[in-house]
């Protein structure tokens, strides 16, 4: 059986079910872990969109966003001193951000290649 998709998708759920859960292997609490879990649920579920429509450019938007906005928690969620979580935010976030900016470039290509492959409007014919 060979996986669908493309590797970075995959990439990409498995660094956000990593930053989901991490917040507990931290320690952490409150707002920061928080945002780590629900950071890392958006994570996942664009990715899983990227997955089913290969040429959608917001999906991967939506992961390298959640990338950056990872990468910036620590000091937004004020857990810089917590060197451990704050590591993890930062190397997460970069490979999130990564993951989605070469998904980026791949998705406009497929999106080239085929336009079927990202959002289309339906028209129901009667």
């Amino acid at each position: 059986m060979r996986l669908q998709g493309r590797w970075a998708d995959w990439a990409a759920i498995l660094v956000g079910l990593a930053l989901g859960i991490s917040f507990v292997w931290h320690g952490m609490q409150g707002f920061g872990a928080g945002a780590m879990f629900v950071l890392g649920l958006g994570a996942i579920m664009a990715a899983v969109v990227s997955l089913t429509r290969p040429g959608a450019l917001a999906s991967e938007l939506g992961v390298l966003a959640s990338g950056v906005l990872v990468f910036a928690l620590p000091w937004l969620a004020g857990f810089t001193d917590t060197a451990a979580a704050a590591w993890t935010a930062w190397i997460l976030g970069a490979a999130l951000a990564a993951l989605g900016a070469f998904g980026l470039a791949k998705a406009r290509e497929a999106r080239r290649r085929d336009p079927d492959t990202a959002w289309t409007t339906h028209i129901t014919e009667v």
